[in-house]
Order: structure tokens, then C-alpha cells, then sequence
């Protein structure tokens, strides 16, 4: 421990300093004021532990110095000498800070004795605001919160993988890097008008009931469940290094389809979720949710109630990410294919940035603004703008082809259009390419008995998500368009003379008898009746 002396009298001040045995009773006097001006200024720069101060001093008295000292230094201890037998100037001494309180002369034993018990009481109280018990108590109730931050900004890709690591283990989640991990993003449906139990307001209280459900039926599994920023309710997978990544993502999506079924149950409302594309490693988490988050968008398309994998689009480009606001409200409208929303911010940000302006400059100005907006939502996507703007690519590359208000608001509303129309685009082909697939699959495989569960399980995708998929694609069930197939090769085929057992084969039914039965309730005939 160590004391600085605050004395205003030459030699009392010298006495204090050479005549205690301070260094045989472990104090180290490392400073000495004459003020208590000088005084703060010494303490600044050398940090006492205890101060011993007089009362009566020039350019600031002992009380206001040991005000701003506490304020300075809240385990600063201050002993008070002073020649002031009162017991109210010795109270506003104690609300001050001043921990002991010595009547002048005081003796040096009696000064020393007060100094070592102050040092005690120092110790004593670092010792608590140290002891482990205090610290982990805190800890605790804080972790839940630290742990949140953790997982958004490790799916905002913020850490590098030696902080991952660290800080993974300090927030009792020791996320193990040998593991793959895969990622979920659900949230409840819309409210429909005519919800009779809940409100557009108590959307927040059923999203925090979903990460409630998620949590109970999902994290003893091998999974983290957290929030994101938007929350929505984030399930962080983990599995072994050594498993299928295609058999991986088969158990993630049954886990999730199984987790909406619960939350359907427990909450009497829809909710759907997004899946990323596949598993990937710690550093690569970002990317997952950013898969995840995309396909949950993708319900605008296939409806509520359902878990939507990640197709592979045109990666995002490198552009600076929107600021908060009517930008970002705009940028999800557009991506969720929301014209109504979209067009209604537009509206907003009009009215910000062009209603008021009424000179040549800035109307150039808005025109530069709207112009870098537009661009940048476009090549975000990884789209080219030629391919999404059209007709309109023209006014891109020259803006002063834009000449009036009117003109600006009429291309600005013709490109929302055009880049919704072209995200329908781009979803369809992703969704036409998986179609394709199973069309082929059929085709191949008529003789044998197909499934819409075994074809989802070879795409390593749930099976509701495909049925809705194909239907919406082919306009028929998948089982309906599978009886359609079987029924006309197998009329194709006894029309070309094969005999009734052999058409049967042929489609996929061993059971003759049950093959004619579903025949005739098809075509209307038997099989014997259709040989020409």
C-alpha cells in the first residue's frame, strides 16, 4: 500500500514523511502537497492508495479536495487531520469520503495505527469485489445477454476463427471446430385479417414463444437457439465431422418440419423457417444464415407453413450494406417481392428526397442518389443491370435524360417492377431446375414405385417443400402426375401388344389385379379391352 501526505505546514508535513516507521509497516509514501490544488494534480499522476490530508489548507480546504478525490477514485482511502473538535464538520467529513477522522496533535502511533487500518479496510474491500462468488453471480446474470451478442455477431461474420474459439468458451457454448454446422432461420407467418386470437401487436410476444418452443423441443439436440436481428428465432446445428452432409441436412430438415408442427400445436399459428444450402465449418456460419435467412424470404412464394431449403442464386456482390431506415425497408420489399410495401416506401423516400427540392442542383443531386440506390439494391443481388432494368437500362448510364419530376417518379417506380419481375425470374428457374429433376427421376424410374417422401429424402429436401413446389410448377400433385405417367405407358404399351402382365410390370405394380382395377378407374376400360 501506499499514502501521499497533504500538509500545508513545512515541518508537520516533514514529520509525517520521516518520523513513522512507514516502510517497516509496509507503506510507501510516494507523494507530498503543500495544497490541495497540488494535491489533485499529484494524484492524477500517482494514484494513492490512501491519502492522509490536513483540514485547513490554501487555494482548496480538505473537505472539497476530498470530494473530488472520491469522485476520481471510489476506493481511495482519506484520513482527516484537522483541529476542528465538531461533531458536524466531522460528519460532512464522513459524506465526503474521509474514512477516519484524527483531532490535531494526533500522535505519530495513533497516525500510523489509523493508516494501517485503512490499508486493512482496502484490502479488504478489493478482496469482495474480487472473491469469485460476487464475480460469478454477475457473470450469470449477464450471460444469456453476452451470449446473444455472440451469436449475432458471429452470424454477421465478425470473428475471426481464434475469437470464435475464445470467446465461445468463455460464454459456457464452446463451439467444437471439428463439428459441421448447419443453420435455420424461422419466424411466425403473417397474421391473416381474420385471426380471431391474436393482433398485429403481439407479434413480438409470439416470436419470443417460438424461440421458447424452439428451445424446448430442439437445444437438448445437439443445437444452439438464439435470436437474430431481425427476431426471427436462429437454431445453430451441430454435427459430427464425419456424417453425410447430405444425411446431415436430411435430419435438419426433418428437425425443423417436426419443430413447426410443435409450434403450430402450442401456439395456434402457422410459422415457417429457411434452411441453408449444407453444412459448413465455424468461419462459415455467416454464410449458412445468410442462406437460411434468404430462404425464409422465399415463403412470399411458396406460402406459410413450410420449411424452405436454399437454392443457389447469384451470389451477393461486394456492395457497402444499406444504412438503417426507408433504404433497408425498400431493399426487403424488393427482395421479399413485396411490390405493394415497396412501392409504398418509395413513396416515403420521395417525399424525403425530392418533394422539397426546386433547384437545377438538386434535382442533379436527388437524381445521383436515386440512381447509387437503385444500383446498389440491383448489385446486391449479383444482377446485372443491363439484364434487370431493360428498356429502361438507358436512363442508368445518362440521367439527364431525365428531365422532370414526373419522369423520375415514373422510371423509379417502372425499376421496383422490373426488379420484382426479375426476381420471379430467377426464382422460377431455380424452382424449374428442381422440377426437372424429379420429371427425370419418373421418367427412369416408372417401373418402380415412387414416392413424393423417397424422392425429397434423394434431394435431401422435406417433403412438403416439394409437394408444394412441384404443384405450384407442374399445376398437379405430385401423385397425381405419377398415376398420370404410369397410366399412359402402360396404355401406350398394350396398344403396342405387350400383354396385361407385362404392362403392369412395366409401370411399377406387381399385383395384376389391383393394376386393372386402377386402370379402369382411370381410362375407363380394363387393360384387355384397351389391346388392340
Amino acid at each position: 500500500m501506499n499514502v501521499m501526505i497533504v500538509e500545508d505546514e513545512v515541518r508537520l508535513r516533514t514529520s509525517l514523511v520521516n518520523n513513522i516507521p512507514w516502510e517497516e509497516n509496509g507503506i510507501e509514501v510516494i507523494a507530498q502537497a503543500a495544497s490541495g490544488t497540488e494535491a489533485l494534480f499529484l494524484f492524477e499522476r500517482k494514484k494513492p492508495d490512501i491519502v492522509l490530508l490536513d483540514v485547513q489548507m490554501p487555494e482548496m480546504d480538505g473537505l472539497t479536495l476530498a470530494r473530488k478525490l472520491r469522485e476520481k477514485d471510489a476506493f481511495v482511502k482519506m484520513i482527516i487531520l484537522s483541529g476542528h473538535d465538531n461533531f458536524g464538520f466531522a460528519q460532512k467529513a464522513i459524506e465526503a469520503g474521509v474514512s477516519q477522522y484524527l483531532l490535531k496533535p494526533a500522535g505519530d502511533g495513533e497516525i500510523l495505527e489509523a493508516v494501517l487500518s485503512a490499508a486493512e479496510q482496502l484490502r479488504q474491500e478489493l478482496e469482495r469485489w474480487h472473491s469469485q462468488a460476487e464475480l460469478q453471480e454477475k457473470w450469470s446474470e449477464h450471460l444469456p445477454q453476452l451470449q446473444s451478442a455472440f451469436f449475432q455477431n458471429l452470424i454477421g461474420g465478425k470473428y475471426a476463427l481464434w475469437e470464435i474459439r475464445k470467446i465461445s468458451r468463455d460464454y459456457l457454448l464452446d463451439l467444437d471446430e471439428s463439428m459441421q454446422y448447419a443453420v435455420a432461420v424461422a419466424d411466425v407467418d403473417p397474421l391473416g385479417p381474420g385471426e380471431p386470437r391474436y393482433k398485429s401487436g403481439d407479434m413480438p410476444l409470439l416470436r419470443f414463444s417460438l424461440q421458447c418452443v424452439a428451445r424446448e423441443f430442439l437445444q437438448p439436440h445437439s443445437c444452439w437457439v438464439n435470436t437474430d436481428a431481425s427476431g426471427y428465432t436462429l437454431v445453430l446445428f451441430a454435427m459430427p465431422a464425419d456424417d453425410s452432409p447430405n444425411d446431415v441436412m436430411l435430419r435438419v430438415h426433418a428437425a425443423v418440419v417436426k419443430l413447426l408442427s410443435q409450434a403450430k400445436e402450442c401456439l395456434k399459428v402457422t410459422c415457417s423457417a429457411g434452411i441453408s444450402g449444407g453444412t459448413g465449418g465455424l468461419t462459415e456460419i455467416s454464410k449458412l444464415y445468410a442462406q437460411a435467412y434468404q430462404a425464409l424470404q422465399d415463403r412470399i412464394v411458396y406460402g406459410a407453413d413450410i420449411a424452405v431449403p436454399y437454392r443457389d442464386k447469384p451470389a451477393a456482390g461486394s456492395s457497402v450494406p444499406l444504412s438503417p431506415g426507408l433504404e433497408k425497408t425498400l431493399e426487403i420489399a424488393l427482395e421479399t417481392g413485396d411490390e405493394d410495401k415497396a412501392m409504398d416506401t418509395l413513396s416515403e423516400l420521395w417525399d424525403q428526397a425530392m418533394e422539397g427540392t426546386e433547384t437545377a442542383a438538386g434535382m442533379h443531386e436527388a437524381l445521383m442518389y436515386w440512381t447509387s440506390l437503385m444500383i446498389r439494391l440491383i448489385h446486391k443481388q449479383g444482377w446485372s443491370v443491363r439484364d434487370v432494368a431493360k428498356d429502361d437500362y438507358p436512363y442508368y448510364r445518362d440521367v439527364t435524360m431525365l428531365s422532370t419530376k414526373q419522369q423520375i417518379r415514373a422510371w423509379l417506380e417502372r425499376s421496383v417492377l422490373h426488379y420484382t419481375a426479375y426476381l420471379q425470374e430467377q426464382r422460377k428457374t431455380t424452382s424449374h431446375g428442381v422440377v426437372k429433376t424429379i420429371l427425370s427421376i419418373v421418367e427412369k424410374e416408372i417401373e418402380s414405385d415412387i414416392t413424393l417422401h423417397s424422392v425429397a429424402d434423394r434431394l435431401y429436401v422435406n417433403s412438403s417443400y416439394l409437394s408444394r413446389l412441384f404443384k405450384q410448377e407442374m399445376g398437379v400433385a405430385f401423385s397425381t402426375y405419377v398415376l398420370e405417367r404410369k397410366m399412359d405407358r402402360a396404355k401406350a404399351a398394350l396398344l403396342e401388344g405387350a400383354k396385361v402382365y407385362d404392362a403392369a410390370r412395366l409401370v411399377g405394380y406387381r399385383d395384376v389385379s389391383y393394376f386393372t382395377k386402377v386402370f379402369r378407374k382411370y381410362w375407363g376400360v380394363t387393360p384387355g379391352e384397351m389391346k388392340p
